[in-house]
């Protein structure tokens, strides 16, 4: 009998996740975005308004850092089942979502630059325009918010675990959260001529985008580093796989992509079984799609009941 071709025994390394709702909507908010920088920086220029040209700019970041969204999506799309990516192209997005942390961090850093210097150096502001411009850009903004989080919900897949979806949904609140201070900044200004509660919130904005941006790089970083995933993977894989006569010797788990884990595992036992009886055993444990085990004999009576900790 002649043994089965080499691509019976092959699995493809497709680990991405391939969200095209997300993907579409992440088209749209960038043309809505463009258009409202767009507005934005000619409604600074034609009122005189500092606050609203700088507004604008500053939506600019935000089309770059969700261009960088919408490239990491057809890129992994585009490469999933190139050999050369020894995993397949499940991280580009969490590459993705960590670029644009540090964008959203640099957006932050620049909002407190600007608003301390606003608060050494106050200028006239044309309230009704501004108050018109900051309303139209929070309702572009939490349209494209809607959008977003819409698609992190394709194929069943939650948004949290899409972390290029979860960079662009971030930048777009920030945009949001940007247009609420504002408003409310502008409204004290024109009503009770607090001016420096513009550039008050500013700071109070920048913090609170500066913080998304922390949580957004530890989340991704992680990841990107191979960093253990939570402890209780490694507990299931222990309590699957240890017995009386057999004993984990290396146990390694990642992340692949987001929601696809990976382990290499090295066995000891007194009685080796083939290595596909040990990869049926953990065929429970959720989100673990690539496995590698090797077994070896372990000739040392003394291990036949193992410790526990």
């Amino acid at each position: 009998m002649n043994p089965p071709p080499i691509d019976h025994w092959q699995h493809d390394h497709s680990f991405h996740q391939d969200n095209r709702q997300a993907e579409r909507n992440t088209h749209r908010v960038i043309l809505l975005t463009l258009v409202m920088m767009i507005i934005e920086i000619l409604g600074g220029w034609l009122f005189g308004s500092m606050a609203l040209l700088a507004d604008g700019f500053h939506m600019g970041t935000h089309v770059f850092a969700l261009g960088i969204t919408a490239a990491a999506y057809v890129y992994s799309r585009r490469h999933a089942t190139d050999t050369s990516y020894s995993y397949g192209t499940g991280k580009v997005g969490v590459l993705s979502g960590y670029t644009s942390a540090i964008l959203l961090a640099g957006v932050a850093a620049l909002m407190v630059g600007e608003s301390i210097d606003r608060l050494l150096h106050p200028n006239a502001i044309h309230f009704n325009e501004a108050l018109l411009v900051a309303i139209i850009g929070l309702i572009v903004n939490l349209a494209s918010a809607a959008m977003l989080h819409t698609g992190g919900h394709d194929h069943g897949q939650s948004h949290h675990h899409d972390h290029n979806l979860k960079a662009a949904y971030l930048h777009v609140l920030a945009d949001a959260l940007t247009s609420v201070t504002a408003i409310v900044a502008l409204l004290c200004g024109k009503y009770f001529g607090w001016l420096w509660l513009d550039p008050a919130m500013g700071i109070v904005g920048a913090v609170i985008i500066g913080i998304w941006a922390w949580g957004l790089m530890k989340d991704t970083s992680s990841i990107l580093l191979d960093r253990q995933p939570a402890a209780d993977i490694n507990q299931q894989i222990r309590e699957a796989l240890e017995s009386d006569h057999t004993r984990i010797a290396d146990l390694h788990v990642r992340h692949i992509s987001p929601h696809a884990l990976s382990a290499e595992i090295s066995l000891v036992s007194n009685e080796p079984q083939a290595a596909q009886v040990y990869k049926e055993q953990l065929n429970s444990i959720k989100n673990l799609h690539h496995i590698t085990i090797e077994v070896h004999r372990f000739s040392d009576a003394s291990f036949v009941t193992p410790s526990r900790s």
